[in-house]
């Protein structure tokens, strides 16, 4: 980040590549949050530098471990039926029997376009014979799990379990079935985030389709569930000019409590408007 910013003295940020414009992005969201970050790693210390860095890394690294542990259980409160319970039943525990292994989360994890339905695609998806790439997403992200091929952007990333795991992670817990009071603060609000971002989006998706996999470790080098590749494939998507119209509705949708402070009027005689 501290190279790029000396290069961007020479160079406009559009001649670097997509992948390098948004490590840059990420590094000034850094900058923002900490004010006195940038200070530290113009003026510190080798070591301290990589202090600060591996610091960074496992704040990271904790908060996803946190996360990932706790939609495991979660998620399946989300995706029983309602008045009825799973059947089979899903272990919260374990994961061996999630993913195409079982009718329900097969189903949410079914590629848009493709039919779970179907006796042989469903049988293909699990024995692995289709192999699922990067750019056949899951059809969970839409609204009702329902995907219009005519037209792909409909409902997407607006589902019911997507809301309740982005409330779970940002606002709290026991936000997902009622709104958290407004003069509580939740976890994103504490750390200043107060509106969806496109990368929380994607870090959602990708938290939600892990939850529903089998797989038993989140890492980047899980080439079963190549969460990576998932994750930049809907950054690709929210950073493509084209679609800079679909992606400011979705970012404009609340989930947020707005600050009870600012729906109450202002009393006329009250000692504030005095002061």
């Amino acid at each position: 980040g501290i190279l790029r910013l000396e290069q961007m003295e020479e160079t406009p940020l559009e001649d670097f590549s997509a992948e390098e414009r948004r490590e840059h992005c990420i590094f000034e969201q850094l900058l923002d949050s900490y004010p006195s970050l940038l200070d530290r790693l113009q003026n510190g210390s080798e070591e301290e530098i990589l202090h600060v860095g591996e610091l960074i890394g496992k704040g990271a690294s904790g908060v996803r471990g946190d996360d990932t542990k706790s939609l495991k259980s979660a998620i399946l409160n989300w995706i029983s039926p309602k008045g009825a319970s799973i059947q089979p039943p899903l272990h919260r525990n374990s994961k061996i029997d999630r993913g195409f292994n079982h009718e329900l989360t097969g189903l949410l994890l079914c590629p848009a376009g493709l039919d779970w339905h179907n006796a042989e695609t469903r049988e293909h998806l699990c024995s692995g014979k289709i192999l699922v790439c990067r750019d056949q997403w899951p059809v969970f992200l839409y609204a009702n799990h329902t995907y219009d091929a005519e037209d792909p952007w409909c409902s997407l990333l607006r589902s019911h379990l997507l809301t309740c795991a982005y409330k779970h992670v940002f606002t709290s817990p026991s936000s997902v079935d009622k709104d958290p009071k407004a003069m509580r603060s939740g976890n994103a609000r504490l750390h200043g985030m107060n509106c969806i971002t496109i990368a929380s989006i994607a870090y959602i998706a990708t938290q939600v389709r892990f939850a529903l996999s089998s797989s038993l470790v989140f890492s980047r080098t899980d080439t079963s569930t190549d969460s990576k590749t998932f994750y930049h494939s809907l950054l690709d998507l929210f950073e493509d000019p084209d679609k800079s119209k679909e992606v400011d509705e979705l970012l404009t949708y609340q989930v947020f409590p707005t600050s009870s402070a600012a729906k109450w009027p202002i009393s006329v005689n009250s000692a504030l408007v005095k002061i």
